[in-house]
């Protein structure tokens, strides 16, 4: 059976929340726990954390850090409050159906493509 993940891309630097925490976390198990990693065709990655109570944080392959809140919007999820602040403030980017070991293509806020994968483990 495949859960639903929300996947935010590889950010380069998440709107109307769900009603409930609960509706949020069931949308989200397949992410909990485990990790998202955009991969760029230069060998560059973007490893993605989503956490039930709304958090994200995401490590660059050069050691960069950041953090935000996910929410879900209709059929996207998005990131707001990005810290440390960039150029973007928001990201939104279409819900992606996946189970772990899976990988589908995508493109980062500033339009690069990417190679998302669901990894187990954090």
């Amino acid at each position: 059976m495949r859960a639903t993940v929300l996947i935010a891309l590889a950010l380069v630097a998440p709107g109307i929340a769900w009603s409930s925490d609960r509706g949020r976390a069931d949308a989200m198990q397949a992410a909990f726990g485990n990790t998202v990693i955009s991969h760029y065709p230069d060998g560059h990655w973007v490893k993605h954390w989503f956490d039930r109570d709304g958090g994200y944080r995401a490590e660059f392959w050069d050691g960069r850090r950041l953090t935000a809140r996910w929410v879900r919007e209709g059929d996207k999820v998005c990131l707001n409050q990005i810290r440390p602040r960039m150029i973007l403030s928001r990201f939104c980017t279409p819900l992606v159906q996946a189970s772990v070991g899976e990988t589908w293509p995508g493109r980062d806020p500033l339009g690069r493509r990417v190679r998302n994968e669901l990894v187990a483990g954090r």
